[in-house]
């Protein structure tokens, strides 16, 4: 990749005040881009926009919020022209348990933070811009979307759904738009606390690279995607887990 490749690109940041997605706005403004990032609450995005530097901008926005969403849309065509790269990172999981467990109330708002929102910031970014000029889009999945795990039964099919969708959006909006999608693992974020917190160096004895995610791997593996180097991929999910899914890597050694 060439020292700017985004430099005069527009991007668009869900989710982007901490964790992956402040450090995917970090890496893509540090190969140039322009950086627009939402949290929920104004003082969180500000505060982020000031960690990423530069001309990069923060947003109050919800992520299912549809009047924010238009509004972050509206405003960063009028500050920077254009919004050539998505990322739908935005997500929650309130409905820890076994299926079995919820009540309708989480189950409406997991799948609308992890499914709609990605629908609804893709459909505005497309039709405000990149379905006449073009794009890239990536959304943030998980490798839970691709296996069955104790307690995490609703949040894993609302992955599973991100995937498909991502394949569905790729054919619909091509040839003008790519659309992929990253499957995290085990990173070491607040939102997967439970997941290696307690109990870190089992999670990195049972990965085949021997270590749980850190956010630049995954902004990494981004920055991949929506750059000129991909440009012939599309309806893809890059799978980031330090090779969890291939199993238990003790009995190898």
């Amino acid at each position: 990749m060439t020292a700017l490749p985004f430099n005069g690109r527009t991007a668009i940041i869900t989710g982007g005040s901490r964790g992956i997605g402040l450090a995917i706005a970090q890496r893509l403004a540090e190969g140039g881009a322009n950086i627009v990032l939402t949290s929920r609450k104004q003082e969180a995005a500000d505060a982020a926009a000031q960690q990423v530097g530069g001309d990069a901008v923060g947003v109050a926005a919800h992520a299912v919020d549809e009047d924010a969403a238009r509004h972050c849309v509206d405003l960063t065509l009028d500050r920077f022209g254009s919004i050539d790269i998505l990322v739908n990172n935005a997500g929650t999981n309130p409905a820890y348990g076994p299926l079995i467990d919820q009540d309708h109330a989480r189950f409406s708002k997991i799948f609308d933070v992890n499914l709609w929102a990605p629908l609804l910031w893709t459909s505005l970014t497309a039709k405000a811009w990149m379905r006449e000029h073009g794009g890239a889009i990536v959304n943030t999945a998980s490798i839970g979307g691709m296996h069955q795990a104790p307690n995490m039964g609703l949040y894993n099919v609302t992955k599973a759904a991100l995937i498909h969708v991502t394949k569905q959006l790729a054919l619909e909006l091509s040839p003008k738009v790519r659309v992929n999608a990253i499957a995290p693992g085990v990173v070491r974020t607040k939102l997967a606390e439970a997941l290696w917190k307690d109990h870190e160096d089992l999670v990195a004895r049972g990965t085949a690279l021997g270590r749980i995610g850190e956010p630049p791997d995954v902004a990494a593996a981004v920055a991949f995607l929506v750059s000129d180097e991909s440009s012939w991929i599309t309806g893809e999910t890059l799978v980031l887990d330090g090779g969890r899914l291939l199993g238990d890597p003790e009995g190898f050694r």
